[in-house]
Formats: C-alpha cells, sequence, structure tokens
C-alpha cells in the first residue's frame, strides 16, 4: 500500500463513474474520503457524502466543503450532454468557482483536475500525443474541459492554488455509463435474444481506453507526487479499434455470434477517428502505468453491468 500524502480528500463529481473509484481507491490507501455529487446515489464504501451542486454553490459553501482536505478531486463531467450551458456551468464554472474556493483556504488542499485526450483535438492516425502537443479542441465537450484544464493551470502558474491535470482518454471497465459506448452495448446484449438480434453498428474509430481502476490508480499516485503544475497524460498508451473493442465485448458476454449482425458507420467525426496517448511522462514522473488488460477490462464491465 502507497503510504498517503494527505489524510482526507474530497471528490467533485464522487458519485460519477470515475469519481465512484477514485473514492474507492483513495480510500483503500488510507484517506478519509468524502464524495460531493449534485444528488445521491448508491452508497460509496469507505466514503461519506455531501449533496451539493458545485456548479451553482457559493465560494463559501464551496471552501466550507473542501476546507478541512488535503487533497480535492474534481471528477465532474458531462460527456452524455450536447447542450453549451449545461457544458460550461459543468466544466468551465464549476472549476472557476472551485478554483476560487480553494485559493481563499489558509491551508490549501491540492487540486487534481481531471481533463480528457480530446483536448487535444484530431490528430494524424498514428500520432501518439504528448502532453506538448498544440490543443485544438473540436467538440463542445472538449473545448470546455479545456477551458477547466486551463483555469487549474493558469491558477497554480499564479501561485493560487497547488494544482495538477490529469489528461485522461476513454475509461472502460466496471460501471461505465450507459451514456457510453460500452455501457449501452453491455445494456444491448443483454437483452439480445433469438427473438431480439441486435444489428450492431460501430464506427470505424481507433481510440485509446484505459481502465477506471488505472486511472483511479493514477489519481492516488499523483496525489503523493509533487508534480504541481504539470499536466499528465493517463491512459493506456495503446489504440484499438472500436470493433475489436465491440468484438471482445460481444466474446465475453456469451451472446451467441449469429444473434450480432454487424453494420458499418462512417468514421466518427466529432472528436477525431484516432486518440493514443503517449504515456511516458505518468510513467517517469508518478511512477504509473496501466495493469488491468482490455479484455479483463471488458470482462469486469459485463459482470457489473
Amino acid at each position: 500500500m502507497i503510504d498517503a500524502h494527505a489524510s482526507s480528500a474530497v471528490v467533485i463529481g464522487g458519485t460519477g463513474f470515475l469519481g465512484r473509484h477514485i473514492c474507492t481507491a483513495l480510500a483503500a490507501h488510507g484517506y478519509d474520503v468524502l464524495a460531493v455529487a449534485r444528488k445521491p446515489v448508491q452508497p460509496i464504501p469507505g466514503a461519506r457524502f455531501l449533496p451539493l451542486d458545485v456548479a451553482s454553490a457559493t465560494v463559501g459553501d464551496i471552501a466550507e466543503a473542501v476546507g478541512s482536505a488535503d487533497l480535492v478531486v474534481n471528477a465532474a463531467g458531462d460527456i452524455g450532454a450536447d447542450d453549451e450551458e449545461r457544458m460550461t456551468a459543468g466544466h468551465v464554472l464549476l472549476v472557476d468557482q472551485l478554483v476560487r474556493a480553494v485559493s481563499t483556504l489558509r491551508r490549501r488542499p491540492r487540486l487534481l483536475q481531471l481533463g480528457t485526450v480530446h483536448e487535444y483535438g484530431p490528430v494524424p492516425e498514428g500520432t501518439a500525443i504528448a502532453e506538448d502537443h498544440p490543443t485544438a479542441p473540436g467538440s463542445l465537450y472538449a473545448r470546455t474541459k479545456l477551458a477547466g484544464s486551463r483555469i487549474v493551470l493558469d491558477a497554480t502558474e499564479a501561485g493560487r492554488v497547488d494544482g495538477c491535470v490529469l489528461r485522461l482518454t476513454n475509461g472502460c471497465g466496471p460501471g461505465a455509463p450507459l451514456h457510453g459506448f460500452l455501457g449501452r452495448l453491455a445494456a444491448q446484449l443483454r437483452t439480445t435474444s433469438e427473438d431480439a438480434p441486435l444489428t450492431l453498428t460501430v464506427v470505424d474509430d481507433q481510440r485509446d481506453f484505459v481502465d477506471v481502476r488505472d486511472i483511479a490508480e493514477a489519481v492516488v499516485l499523483a496525489a503523493g507526487t509533487r508534480a504541481t503544475g504539470r499536466l499528465i497524460n493517463i491512459g493506456s498508451g495503446t489504440a484499438t479499434s472500436m470493433r475489436e473493442l465491440a468484438g471482445i465485448l460481444v466474446s465475453v458476454s456469451g451472446v451467441p455470434p449469429h444473434l450480432v449482425r454487424k453494420g458499418q458507420a462512417p468514421v466518427h467525426s466529432k472528436g477525431g477517428a484516432w486518440t493514443q496517448a503517449d504515456i511516458r511522462l505518468a510513467r517517469g514522473l508518478l511512477g504509473w502505468s496501466p495493469r488491468v488488460p482490455l479484455e479483463q477490462s471488458l470482462r469486469d464491465l459485463w459482470a457489473a453491468s
């Protein structure tokens, strides 16, 4: 077990897909964990819960919520929305309010912002995207997430917070949300039968998928490493075909192949058809590398769905 740098942690968006696993990992490493979210869901073992909408809360209310923490993790995100006002509130205004609140504290906690690899924007196939790659986000989600990352890095450079940004690739594993490709496919496979075969249409993209538990471990390591002001990629370091990904999940589900009819779709144009993170900095700076193989991640996703 890693010695915890902090004794207490607050996870904003702590009841979401990423947040729940981060809370679990931090608790396992000895943190006193508080999950903050708009509404409660199923209890998270080892974590307390505070209902608070950080995007609309006052700076004072947020400061009170995080004031005793040694670590604050912003795992809030809204990838399923396509509404500019909602995206701006969840990815920009929330981060701005959080940074303002943290900067008012006499004893400032470490602030970890979870960004996305899509902040880099579309890249040529075969590109391993390093942290110094220019940013040119191609979607509303990516643009607003980039704005949030910049708020944290700019505030850190100004000495207002002790911040760090982890730029994540696509998360997979147990609890994958229904609005994502894998969570949705698992739900569809659950209802597939001789009377209701599945027509599966998959875009011809290749993307970097990393298990959510590996992401949570990266958060734990970043919390205990003095990586102030750094931007660090977290991913598998490998681009996997979406067709291959779907094939693995169909295989582990045990659904007979003849019940899954495969269609074709064009390349997904919103966020780029290729993502592959260069994760050498995470290895060198955090001592982190992904451990959960993709097939095992999808097996665990299926078992938990």
